[in-house]
């Protein structure tokens, strides 16, 4: 056999080696390719796991430093407070006057909450007070200051406690200087950011009109008068510091400080609407008259449940109450029931469009047409309160041609409430079970009432039993205009729990334009220009 050359078998060699080894590169070229597509992305994927732990660490770490360190004890007046800067989801202020309950103002919002804890009396403050009472002049401006005081302390701890914090828990997470430093800056970040929405939603009205949650019979004196807070305080520190005086004068009853005392000048109207039976109303509304010293009940209708005269004797409570009643009949009412409310002193029946005059107060009002006992509604039902509300409507003009004009009107149905639009500044009305208030087209309020008996038997129906709700009304005696309402809500068959929330009509807010005294006459109620202010939500 011949020889091969050497030389020409290295060539052979050269020729095959690449493809003898393509396969081979093949795979490792597969292989290089996969490892690094999946390290960029494990890389692409690791910023944004490293983002969300790093935020996380600086909530966590803010938080722990708010815990631990955001507080500030600053004597009020005669008080010792606590001050305390709390994560929230919604904001706000929150006063807590332990034991008696707690007020909630819609002061701001941000993921921040302002608490403020009345931790005890002094008994040498109070007692220098009451040692020299001249000094009750100048407490709320001393409050002030205090308040002022210390909520600057609090900003400056707080931002050292949230600062500290997160760049301690970031440190202790991941043993980096550069990146605890990191956790530190951005937990600035998002207090300055918590700071700046704070600011921006600032809302220094909100404390005229907080929600009180506690000791029903606390409620008066931590709300406050509403003539003296419409008309005397616009600026959020002085507002929070008529609270906080309030509270002074709850704490030791026992001593000579000065105690909560109504403005005289003030028409206060307790309204109540479906009592449907509960024999529990006439307790809560005989306190409610006590507390809030009321001059004059409404009552708009659905008194009983079925209209029998074997149920008139439920109603022999209310010539107990200290405040004159007036009541208009409602579905679940019958005529039975009204005859005999008729010969009830202190009870003032109204109906077919009559008008009294009650407590400074000119009323009107109609029963409802229907007496449907069984909770049913036969057909043409709504169009007999239109009708009713229109007879209504009709003697609301009569009067005021007469020169009598009204000042409240009283239906038991919205449907009929609606007609009288236009005709009186106020109308009241029930049969809803829940509370409502809207300003109609031509500029009449209509004031819908809860069931102050809690539904009555029907309360044990739901889940939840429905709540006992009622209202406390302020009018101005002079204009005899609505100036401030108190919503009060009672926990229903078995609860225990109150809050009271106060509002304010859009023409009393500080600063707004004063609204006319009266509408103007209508021949219709619905084609004339009103003399009211434009519709505005309550």
């Amino acid at each position: 056999m011949a020889r091969v050359p050497a030389a020409a078998l290295h060539a052979l060699a050269e020729v095959m080696n690449p493809i003898r080894n393509a396969p081979r590169a093949l795979i490792h070229r597969h292989r290089t390719r996969r490892t690094s597509t999946t390290v960029e992305l494990a890389s692409r994927r690791r910023p944004w796991t490293r983002a969300v732990g790093l935020v996380a660490v600086v909530l966590l770490g803010a938080w722990l430093g708010l815990l631990i360190v955001g507080d500030v004890r600053v004597p009020v007046g005669p008080m010792n407070t606590t001050m305390t800067l709390r994560p929230s989801v919604s904001g706000g202020t929150k006063i807590n006057v332990s034991p008696l309950g707690a007020l909630q103002l819609d002061s701001h919002v941000a993921p921040v909450r302002l608490d403020v804890n009345v931790d005890q009396l002094d008994p040498d403050r109070a007692q220098a007070l009451v040692d020299h009472p001249e000094r009750l002049s100048g407490l709320q401006d001393e409050v002030a200051q205090d308040v002022e005081r210390g909520t600057l302390d609090l900003a400056v701890r707080s931002c050292v406690a949230v600062v500290t914090g997160a760049t301690a828990l970031g440190l202790a997470v991941y043993r980096r200087p550069r990146r605890a430093l990191a956790a530190g800056g951005l937990a600035l970040t998002l207090l300055v950011a918590s700071g700046g929405t704070a600011y921006a939603t600032w809302n220094p009205d909100s404390v005229l009109e907080p929600r009180f949650s506690g000791l029903l019979s606390s409620a008066p004196s931590l709300v406050g008068d509403a003539r003296s807070i419409v008309t005397e305080f616009d600026v959020y520190q002085k507002e929070l510091a008529r609270l906080v005086t309030n509270v002074t004068k709850l704490y030791d009853v026992t001593s000579t400080l000065p105690a909560y005392q109504p403005d005289p000048t003030t028409i206060r109207v307790l309204h109540v609407s479906d009592i449907h039976l509960n024999p529990a109303s006439w307790k809560i509304i005989a306190s409610l008259v006590e507390q809030y010293k009321v001059n004059v009940i409404v009552d708009s209708g659905d008194t009983m449940d079925h209209g029998t005269a074997a149920e008139n004797g439920f109603l022999d409570p209310i010539e107990d109450l200290d405040a004159p009643y007036v009541w208009v009949r409602g579905n679940h009412d019958s005529r039975v029931t009204q005859k005999y409310l008729e010969g009830l002193k202190n009870v003032h029946v109204l109906d077919d469009g009559r008008a009294r005059t009650v407590a400074g107060l000119r009323f009107a009002g109609i029963g409802d047409p229907q007496y449907t006992p069984d909770r049913s509604e036969p057909d043409g039902a709504e169009a007999s309160q239109e009708l009713a509300g229109a007879r209504l409507a009709s003697a609301l003009r009569d009067q005021r041609a007469a020169g009598t004009p009204v000042d409240v009107a009283i239906a038991h149905e919205p449907s009929a409430a609606r007609e009288v639009d236009g005709e009186v500044p106020l109308v009241l009305a029930g049969h809803l079970h829940r509370e409502d208030m809207e300003v109609m087209k031509y500029g009449t309020r209509l004031r819908i009432e809860g069931s102050t008996g809690g539904s009555g038997l029907r309360a044990v129906e739901g889940e939840y039993p429905d709540p006992i709700q009622a209202s406390i009304l302020y009018f101005d005696r002079d204009s005899r205009r609505l100036q401030a309402w108190d919503e009060i809500k009672l926990g229903g068959l078995g609860l225990t729990t109150a809050e009271v929330s106060r509002h304010l009509p859009k023409e009393n807010q500080p600063g707004a334009t004063p609204s006319p005294t009266g509408t103007g006459p209508s021949p219709t109620g619905r084609t004339r220009t009103p003399t009211t202010p434009s519709p505005a939500s309550p």
